[in-house]
């Protein structure tokens, strides 16, 4: 079967994202081959993301009044067409190929879902700072079975197999809601992709946060495999590169955004701190 007789959709989950947003829409017109259906959900955003997002006429702008990207994550799934979901973030930039990727990953109908890397656009070295990430999830994905994951920012699922195991995930805000699916699915025995060559653009923003908020939520990592009884040494080094990652960079962020600033004036940069996603405080 050829991956053009796939059809794709893409959602995005938005909460007050209009410095990114329009980086983000952008990108996804200029796909080599296009999405078949693009869902911004528009959860309750207090800025002019809606705005934004009617600015592109191949958007499909739909509400989700509950708050947390779970719920507008939710929403959107359930109202694309497409038979495959692709999910990223407002902050996400993909390369032109992206869509033409995951419809050809999709050929092998052993996989139910995939998920790749991020470079981090608005850090040092965008062009090799993937590495650390993906070496990590590379090692996790082929030495720790038990440590399912999937990417917020960079996945897609068969719609058949998101509606086969939608009514069971967890709402629990402690927890990663793109971790969760994967345990999942897991769980159900479906096969997660992990392909290192579906890498996507991502906003670094999560190291303006404070050291104590850094920790809660590099903490919901744990806190979303323990929930599903799953105990791994895997949990535990993501958390640690993610931990090594901030101590490396937080400190330099003002400087850094000076001169980034100076650079690529016109690209999408945010100073503040990423809120948490699973309930935008």
């Amino acid at each position: 079967m050829p991956y053009e007789t796939l059809t794709l959709t893409i959602v995005i989950p938005v909460f007050n994202e209009q410095d990114h947003l329009k980086a983000c829409l952008n990108a996804i017109a200029a796909q080599t081959i296009k999405p078949n259906e693009v869902i911004v959900v528009d959860n309750n955003s207090s800025d002019d993301s809606a705005r934004v997002a009617a600015q592109f006429p191949f958007v499909r702008l739909i509400k989700e009044k509950r708050q947390g990207v779970l719920f507008a994550k939710n929403r959107g799934f359930k109202a694309a067409t497409g038979d495959i979901v692709g999910r990223i973030d407002a902050d996400t930039i993909l390369p032109p190929r992206w869509v033409q990727q995951v419809k050809e990953l999709m050929l092998d109908p052993a996989t139910a879902a995939v998920t790749g890397p991020v470079n981090y656009y608005d850090m040092p070295l965008p062009e090799i700072n993937y590495r650390l990430d993906h070496w990590m999830r590379t090692s996790i994905y082929n030495w720790s079975p038990k440590s399912p994951f999937l990417f917020g920012s960079n996945m897609a699922i068969r719609r058949s197999v998101w509606r086969a195991v939608s009514a069971d995930i967890c709402h629990d805000t402690y927890m990663h809601e793109d971790l969760d699916l994967a345990v999942h699915l897991y769980r159900a025995g479906y096969h997660i992709t992990y392909a290192g060559h579906l890498i996507a653009g991502a906003s670094g923003r999560r190291y303006n946060d404070s050291p104590l908020r850094f920790y809660r939520y590099i903490s919901m990592y744990r806190q979303t495999y323990l929930r599903h009884g799953l105990h791994s040494l895997a949990i535990y080094s993501a958390t640690g590169v993610y931990v090594l990652g901030y101590i490396l960079l937080h400190p330099w962020l003002k400087l850094w955004y000076r001169f980034y600033t100076l650079l690529w004036p016109l690209a999408p940069l945010t100073r503040s701190a990423r809120k948490n996603p699973m309930n935008s405080i």
